[in-house]
């Protein structure tokens, strides 16, 4: 008789548990407003990340092609500097924000939004440049790195230091453009570092696949494919920029000593009169909203300032960035890479 009770006591205790609400699995609409925030990340992440592995695996295809496997652990060298040095730089920003707004308390509502302003403004440049740059120079890529791992051959007693500088370089600016992109998302929180986390680990299967098991890849059309993706992402930040930058003018002219600044009366201060209102139909902060605005800037209050930019940004950064892939010519098939031999992206 213990015993049956015990069973019954199990079986009303197993029943209780799948009825509790705290265990009820999230839906799909929960989960992708939990990981909405980290697919700019993933992108941005893969997408540099996959550049910087571009140029790791023609340094290490090269040195292998002349003899100087020796130097391999240079190349390493190279990138764990670079991993180190973009982490650094990151940190030094963040805590930049942090004291700039402990040195002077009563304009941290202003000064925040500011620098996280001037940062997302600073991450839309170099991102732009990268795109345009990156669509011109593919084809010249290889030749470029293999000149300047010849150079840093020549030097016989500074070839190692030549390697891994060459790499550190290589790894550090991507890392830089990646830093200040995922500080301007810092109000996305830990959700847009697990973001970059896969990301990266996505570079580096991408690298190992292209390298080390000779997977064929297009890569020219993975690179147009991320390309169009980070025009959207960054087309975003133009938004959020500027909405960062209104809000510090906005928190400026409530302070006494500015109070000329914005009118009293209305939400924002130089963005403009506003074009459309969705917080009702689409808000931002829920499904899909919450998806649209991580991919694409979206905002369920659109201010005319906003709209101009963004339409602007996707004017010219979008045109020259489609005239530069037009100015490429055809690429052929992709081949398995060989001994010493890296595909052109």
């Amino acid at each position: 008789m213990p015993s049956t009770g015990c069973a019954a006591g199990s079986k009303v205790g197993r029943v209780a548990w799948k009825r509790s609400p705290q265990w009820q699995s999230p839906s799909l609409e929960q989960l992708a407003m939990d990981w909405s925030p980290a697919i700019p990340a993933f992108v941005v992440t893969l997408r540099e990340g996959v550049e910087a592995a571009l140029a790791v695996g023609i340094v290490l295809a090269y040195l292998n092609r002349v003899g100087r496997q020796q130097l391999y652990r240079w190349v390493y060298a190279g990138i764990g500097a670079g991993v180190a040095g973009s982490v650094v730089v990151g940190l030094l920003l963040r805590w930049g924000i942090t004291v700039a707004s402990e040195v002077r308390p009563e304009y941290a509502p202003a000064l925040e939004p500011l620098l996280e302003g001037a940062i997302g403004t600073i991450a839309i440049v170099l991102l732009s440049w990268m795109l345009v740059w990156m669509a011109k120079q593919a084809k010249q890529l290889k030749g470029e790195t293999e000149r300047a791992v010849t150079a840093a051959l020549d030097r016989d007693r500074g070839a190692a230091l030549g390697i891994a500088s060459l790499v550190c370089v290589a790894v550090l600016r991507e890392g830089f453009e990646l830093a200040l992109f995922l500080l301007a998302q810092v109000q996305q929180g830990w959700m847009s570092v697990t973001g970059a986390i896969a990301g990266l680990g996505g570079a580096v299967a991408f690298g190992l696949l292209l390298f080390r098991w000779g997977i064929r890849i297009n890569i020219g059309r993975f690179f147009q494919v991320m390309g169009v993706l980070l025009l959207a992402i960054v087309a975003g930040l133009v938004v959020s920029a500027l909405a960062d930058f209104d809000e510090a003018t906005l928190a400026l002219s409530q302070l006494q000593n500015f109070p000329q600044l914005c009118r009293t009366d209305s939400p924002v201060c130089w963005l403009g009169p506003q074009v459309w209102n969705l917080h009702e139909i689409l808000p931002q902060r829920q499904f899909p909203g919450m998806v649209l605005r991580s991919l694409l800037g979206y905002t369920d209050r659109l201010y005319l300032m906003q709209a101009i930019a963004y339409g602007g940004f996707w004017a010219i950064v979008g045109g020259l960035y489609t005239r530069s892939l037009g100015s490429q010519s055809p690429t052929p098939p992709p081949t398995t890479p060989t001994e010493g031999e890296v595909p052109a992206p």
